[in-house]
Order: structure tokens, then sequence, then C-alpha cells
């Protein structure tokens, strides 16, 4: 048997078109998938590229730019007062000086004790005014008669003259004789009175009620009459019921300064209590030395609590005049051109001049330059300058609401 072969399927023209048209349109296709991802994945990294590029410059700005803590000035002020220093003073305060000499006899109060006005202090003990007084009396007496004489001599004289017994000249001699001894009565009238006088100031009285805070004497001391430098005060006498304090007002103050402004008193050594007094008088100058005006506090001590000498803080309370808001005091700017702030609006800071009225401390009053609604920088830096960009920090939502 022969070899059977097996014919091959002849292909026909028109298949072999279409074989080869399926082939190219998969390649195609294959081709602009590959030519999709190239350009998906290229886009991507582009995009992620910008993106970093525009985060590093959000961040480089956010970097340079000022984060502030903001604050808003408060409306209502601390307090409305001023507190100053002050020394009470006794209301009355004299010294007792003796008006006579001699020797001391006895004395009857000493320190720390109350008299009252016309109490006896001391007594003096004064032998020689007592003889010149005795003198002074005799002389009186001598000088009466021969007053008495002259008159006698005058009335006979003006009889004989009518007369023409004795003569014109005669009786013009008597009557001025008469004249003359009723002027050397009156003078030694006036001797004796001034020694009595003398005599009377053996006796060393008080003047006022008050408290005796010194007594420089005692009994057998030689006293010297008057207030002369050899002499020294027998006692020191102080009104204490009522003292007076002097207070020097600054004088920015000084209009608020007025009588009638009531004013508290606070000492060390009372904790927690407060005295009562009245400012009722100024002295309508200001010191050119220390700009301040001084003023009177009177307070009433009617217990003696209060002791003349004593250091006091005079709390006035000032009249609140002008509407001011109050900031802390580490918001302020010291610059050349003057005093400044810095308030935020639209994302910049703007530098606005201020005028401070009372400085509290830790917070100043300012008169002018704000208002309550104004975003003020809290610890600006020295080189902070107006057009400043700023960004608020987390912590002036905090600051805001306190």
């Amino acid at each position: 048997m022969g070899t059977q072969q097996t014919e091959r399927p002849k292909l026909i023209p028109a298949q072999i078109n279409s074989n080869a048209g399926c082939l190219g349109v998969g390649a195609w296709i294959a081709l602009a998938i590959v030519l999709l991802a190239i350009t998906y994945v290229v886009y991507n990294r582009m995009q992620a590229r910008a993106t970093a590029s525009n985060r590093l410059v959000r961040a480089a700005d956010e970097a340079a730019t000022l984060v502030v803590i903001v604050v808003h000035p408060s409306v209502t002020a601390p307090r409305q007062e001023i507190v100053l220093p002050g020394n009470t003073q006794a209301f009355i305060d004299s010294p007792v000086y003796a008006r006579t000499s001699g020797y001391l006899k006895q004395w009857h109060f000493d320190i720390g004790e109350r008299v009252k006005k016309g109490e006896l202090l001391a007594e003096i003990e004064t032998p020689e005014i007592d003889q010149q007084l005795q003198q002074a009396g005799a002389d009186l007496e001598a000088a009466r008669a021969n007053q008495r004489l002259a008159e006698t001599t005058a009335d006979r004289w003006r009889s004989l003259v009518k007369s023409n017994s004795v003569s014109k000249q005669e009786t013009d001699q008597a009557v001025s004789n008469l004249v003359a001894q009723k002027a050397t009565v009156q003078s030694h009238e006036a001797e004796v009175h001034r020694l009595e006088e003398l005599q009377s100031f053996e006796k060393v009285t008080a003047r006022f009620d008050g408290v005796v805070t010194a007594r420089n004497t005692d009994v057998g001391a030689l006293i010297d009459a008057g207030a002369t430098a050899q002499s020294k005060e027998l006692f020191h006498l102080a009104a204490i019921d009522r003292l007076r304090v002097f207070v020097a007002v600054p004088e920015v103050f000084s209009n608020a300064a007025q009588p009638g402004v009531t004013a508290a008193l606070t000492l060390d050594e009372f904790p927690g209590r407060v005295f009562h007094g009245t400012l009722v008088r100024n002295s309508n100058a200001i010191d050119t030395a220390s700009r301040t005006l001084t003023v009177e506090v009177d307070v009433d001590n009617p217990t003696g609590q209060l002791l003349p000498g004593a250091y006091v803080s005079v709390h006035i309370t000032l009249p609140r005049k002008i509407r001011s808001v109050t900031v802390p005091a580490n918001t302020l700017l010291f610059r050349r051109e003057g005093l400044r702030v810095g308030v935020v609006r639209g994302g910049r800071v703007e530098l606005r001049p201020v005028t401070i009225g009372r400085d509290y401390g830790s917070a100043v009053e300012i008169v002018s330059g704000l208002q309550p609604s104004d975003l003020v920088v809290l610890d600006p830096p020295d080189s902070l300058m107006s057009s400043t960009p700023v960004r608020l920090s987390s912590h002036s939502g905090e600051a805001l609401a306190r």
C-alpha cells in the first residue's frame, strides 16, 4: 500500500487578511493601555511633587508669619483709688514751757496720762517773784498817798487862785504835779498786775484735753521762764481724739483731691482694719520739687487706738471722669515717637499711639487710643512694626475668655 499523505488545508486569502487585522488591533490596544499607564504614573508623580511643593511653600510662609497672643482691653479699671504713704499727727501738739522762773515744787502727771483742760500739771516755787510783788505793792501804796496829797494841793490852789492869793504859775504846777502822781500810780498798778500774772504762772495747767507725751523736768529742777535756748519744755501735750494725716498727692490726681473726698487708712499693726477719714483741706499749690499737692486728712480717734507718728497707707477714692480701658502692662511698646500698643486688624499689626492714666503695676489704664473691641498683642517683640502679618495663637482664645 502506498503511503497516504495528509494534505494541509489551504488558507483562503480572505481568512489570512482577517487574522492579520485582528493581531493589529490588539497590538494597538495594548500599546494604548501602556501609554495610558505611563501617562497616569507620570501625572500622579507630577501632582504629588506639586502638592509637596505647595505644602513646603505654605509651611515656609507659616513659619515666617509671627504668631501672637491677643487680649481684649478691659472696660472696668481694677480699682478707682490711689494708695499713698502718710504719717499720723496729733490734732494739737504743743510743748508746755514755764512762764515764770523758779524751782519745780511738784509735778502731777507723767507720760501717757490723759489730762483735761485746766488741770494742774506742776507747781513752781518763785520766792523772788513773791518778794518783788510785795515791794511793788508797797510802792503802789506810796504812789497813791502822793496822789492824794497832790489832789488836795491842786484843789487848794484852784480855790486860792480865784481870789488872787496865789499866782497862776503856782496853780499850774500843783495841777501838773497831780497829773504826774496819777501816772505814777498807774505805772505801779501795772507793775503789780505784771507780777501777779507771773505769780499765777507758778501753777502750770493744761491748755487743752490731751495726753502727756513727755515730761522733761523733776522736783527741785531750776526753771527758766520762756522758750529760749537756755530753757526747756516742762511737758509735751498731744490731743489725739482726732488725728491729722498729711499726704503728698501726685500732680496728675490733684484735681480729684478736693475737700470732702473720703479716705481710708490701713496700718500694718491692725491687719484687716480700716479707719475712715475725710480730706478737709489742701495747700492749693504744687510743690515744684516733688510735683505733689499736700492735703490733710482728718481721722476721728475717740478710743486712742491710732497713735501720733504712726505710718499709714492712705487710700483716696478718685472719681471716674474719663472713660478708659485697662490692658496688661506687658502690651506696651516704648518707642522713640512715644508709647504704642500693637492691634491686630485683618491679619496684620497696627501700632497705635495710646495715652496712659493710672499705673496699677501689672496693668495700666489707657485713657485714649483703644476700644474694648480691639485685639491687643500680648508680649509684643521689640522689632514689631506696623503692617507685619501675624497669626493668632491657639492661646488667644483662653486669653480672650479671661
